[in-house]
C-alpha cells in the first residue's frame, strides 16, 4: 500500500466551525481522499487543533508541529507521500510572525521530513507543501477574534508566494489551497463540508500527477 500522511492543524482534523466538534470521516478532506484513492492507499489523518509549524503555543505548548513530526514519521514508516498544511495558527497575534517567517517554519518541517526519512526508511517521500487558505474577511466577528486580528488576513494572502519560494528552494512540491477554497463565514478559519470536498478532490488530482511532468 502507498501511505499518505496528512500532517496539519484543525482543518486536517476536520473542525466544524458551527459546533467545535469534528466532521465525520467521509466529510473531512483526508477521509474523502482515502475514498478517492481507494484500497491501494492508506491515508493517515494527523490533524491537531491549534498546531503550529515550529513554535510553542504559550497555553498549549504541546501543539508545536516540529516536536511531534519525527515520532509521527517513525510510527507510520514507510511513508510514501506527505501532505503538509500548517501555518494558519502561526498567524495568531501572540506569535507576531510574518507570512515569510511562517513559510520558513514550514520549510524547517520539510527539511526534517527529508533528512529523517532518508535516515529511518531509506528514501524521501513525495512532499506536497500546501500554502494554507486565507483568513476570512469576517475574522473581526469570529469566536477566535482576539487570538487572530485583522492583520492576519493580509499576511495570509502572502502565503502563496512565500510557500512557493520555500518549496522551490527545498525541491518539494507546492500546492496553493487558497486557489480552490475559502474558510467558513461562521469563524473565518475553518472549512465547510464543500471546502473539504474541493480540497480532497484537488489533492487527489495532484497525487495522481507524475511529479516529473510538473513545472
Amino acid at each position: 500500500m502507498i501511505t499518505v500522511l496528512c500532517y496539519g492543524d484543525s482543518n486536517t482534523f476536520g473542525y466544524v466551525p458551527e459546533t467545535g466538534m469534528r466532521y465525520p470521516k467521509d466529510i473531512r478532506y483526508p477521509g474523502r481522499l482515502q475514498t478517492l484513492l481507494g484500497d491501494e492507499y492508506a491515508v493517515i489523518e494527523e490533524g491537531c487543533n491549534g498546531r503550529t509549524t515550529i513554535h510553542d503555543d504559550p497555553v498549549d505548548g504541546w501543539k508545536n508541529g516540529l516536536d511531534y513530526l519525527r515520532p509521527c514519521l517513525n510510527s507510520h514508516k514507510p511513508v510514501d507521500i506527505v501532505i503538509l498544511m500548517l501555518g494558519s495558527n502561526d498567524l495568531k497575534d501572540t506569535f507576531h510572525l510574518t507570512a515569510k517567517e511562517i513559510a520558513e517554519g514550514a520549510g524547517t518541517l520539510v527539511e526534517v521530513i527529508q533528512e529523517f526519512t532518508e535516515e529511518k526508511q531509506g528514501f524521501v517521500p513525495r512532499i506536497i507543501l500546501v500554502a494554507p487558505p486565507e483568513i476570512g474577511m469576517g475574522i473581526g466577528t469570529s469566536p477566535f477574534y482576539g487570538a487572530f486580528y485583522e492583520e492576519a488576513i493580509e499576511e495570509s494572502r502572502k502565503f502563496p508566494e512565500c510557500y512557493k519560494a520555500v518549496a522551490d528552494r527545498l525541491g518539494c512540491e507546492y500546492f496553493n489551497a487558497a486557489e480552490f477554497i475559502y474558510p467558513s463565514e461562521i469563524d473565518s478559519l475553518h472549512l465547510t463540508p464543500q471546502g473539504h470536498k474541493v480540497l480532497a478532490d484537488k489533492l487527489y488530482e495532484r497525487i495522481l500527477q507524475d511529479p516529473e511532468t510538473m513545472e
